[in-house]
């Protein structure tokens, strides 16, 4: 029950006019739970920052001019996701963009059928409530005070908090470790046993079962072998 929980940032809205993936973070879960495992990277989109993008992710053209361009980080990344599904905010925009990359340096594409969209699963859950990522670590209490801008790995983080919950959260009294184990925080239930009730038939009852055993044919309680 592996799922890596993923987030992008790009230089836009659109790879088909030329914007790029400067930032990729994810999060490894089992069974719903982040195991601690994560994959971060920022990347080099040789290409300006727009003012618009800038003001969203705060990350510079001059603070990714030294990183890695996405064909540098590609096996490391491929190699962390495996063949888990992909759990997305907004699912479409960030394997768009995954997908441009990817054709860009003559490698497979990723199947948009692997992947989560949990704005899909938000309105499902919640209709007509807002569903980006603030409004849902809002409704569900998770600590959005690190979040002065967006960041992918940070992101990442809140979305696997948030995910865990649209997923109907831990159960009330249980407790999973990060490998998904029962932890050994268990509720012990102690029963005391009762004594057997005494219960044996009456005079009646015992006269009644003689007349029906007499009316019976060859009842094995008056069998010969018996």
């Amino acid at each position: 029950m592996r799922e890596i929980i993923l987030d992008t940032e790009t230089t836009g809205f659109d790879p088909d006019q030329g914007d790029r993936i400067v930032e990729i973070g994810c999060v490894e879960t089992q069974y719903h739970i982040a195991t601690g495992e994560t994959f971060h990277v920022y990347v080099n989109p040789e290409r300006d920052m727009p003012e618009g993008a800038f003001g969203v992710h705060g990350l510079s053209e001059e603070f990714l001019s030294d990183k890695p361009v996405f064909a540098e980080v590609v096996e490391n990344f491929l190699t962390f996701i495996g063949g888990s599904p992909l759990v997305i905010h907004n699912a479409e925009f960030d394997m768009k963009f995954l997908n441009s990359e990817l054709k860009k340096i003559g490698r497979p594409l990723l199947d948009q059928d692997r992947s989560i969209d949990t704005v899909a699963m938000a309105r499902r859950k919640f209709p007509g409530a807002q569903a980006n990522l603030d409004a849902l670590c809002r409704r569900f209490d998770v600590d959005l005070s690190r979040r002065e801008k967006h960041g992918a790995l940070l992101d990442a983080e809140l979305l696997a908090e948030v995910y865990l919950q649209l997923c109907g959260g831990l159960q009330p009294g249980l407790e999973l470790t990060g490998n998904g184990a029962a932890s050994d925080n268990q509720v012990v239930v102690q029963r005391q046993a009762r004594v057997a009730r005494a219960h044996a038939p009456s005079p009646e009852e015992l006269a009644a079962h003689a007349a029906l055993v007499e009316v019976l044919r060859e009842p094995v309680w008056t069998s010969k072998e018996s």
